[in-house]
């Protein structure tokens, strides 16, 4: 569930700052004049990056004009993919991987934390604006469960406790790091284990 269903008071403009319209200028340089709106995907990212981690609706306008295609078709899109928020989520977003290799590996637990320090409901933000949380399918690191992912960065090997320093952290507005929260190195199995002889830690 996304937080597409909400109405937030939405802006009346939209454009990108001067450093962001000097990176859309050369993502375009990478497609063929007639194909640029192909540039699309990108567009939608920068456009939800400037804006506080979401896209409001005066953003898929300027898009569409600025890439010349139909507004329908910009919408489309960003109403498509997941990636893409489309009312206010915070400053950090904490999307929770509740899909059957972290179910078993105690992501409801993870669900459990984001309730008792952000909101009971998901994708509710918190009283000051600046965290929300949302359940979400599979993020792709599937080896160590459970994990979430908070805007960018993916935080692993997950349980009650180092969810709740990493949520005190972000309300603090002092994130702790990414990575794994078991000490392993990338996806290597735990405790420096050994396969068929070779040291995967």
């Amino acid at each position: 569930m996304s937080l597409k269903k909400v109405n937030p008071e939405q802006p009346k403009n939209f454009e990108f700052s001067s450093n962001y319209k000097k990176i859309a200028e050369e993502i375009l340089k990478k497609y063929p004049n007639e194909n640029k709106k192909s540039a699309v995907m990108p567009f939608l990212y920068l456009a939800q990056k400037q804006n506080s981690n979401w896209i409001p609706l005066a953003a898929i306008k300027y898009i569409s004009k600025y890439l010349s295609m139909p507004y329908i078709n910009v919408y489309e899109v960003a109403t498509f993919y997941s990636m893409f928020n489309l009312s206010p989520v915070g400053k950090y977003f904490l999307q929770v991987c509740t899909t059957t290799p972290c179910l078993i590996r105690g992501a409801d637990k993870i669900v459990k934390v984001c309730k008792q320090k952000i909101s009971e409901k998901e994708n509710h933000l918190t009283k000051n604006g600046e965290c929300s949380w949302a359940e979400v399918e599979c993020l792709g690191a599937c080896v160590n469960a459970p994990m979430m992912q908070i805007n960018e960065d993916y935080y692993e090997d997950l349980d009650e406790k180092s969810t709740v320093k990493i949520i005190d952290s972000i309300l603090n507005n002092k994130i702790l790091k990414p990575g794994s929260y078991r000490g392993r190195k990338n996806t290597s199995p735990e405790n420096e284990k050994k396969i068929n002889g070779n040291d995967y830690a």
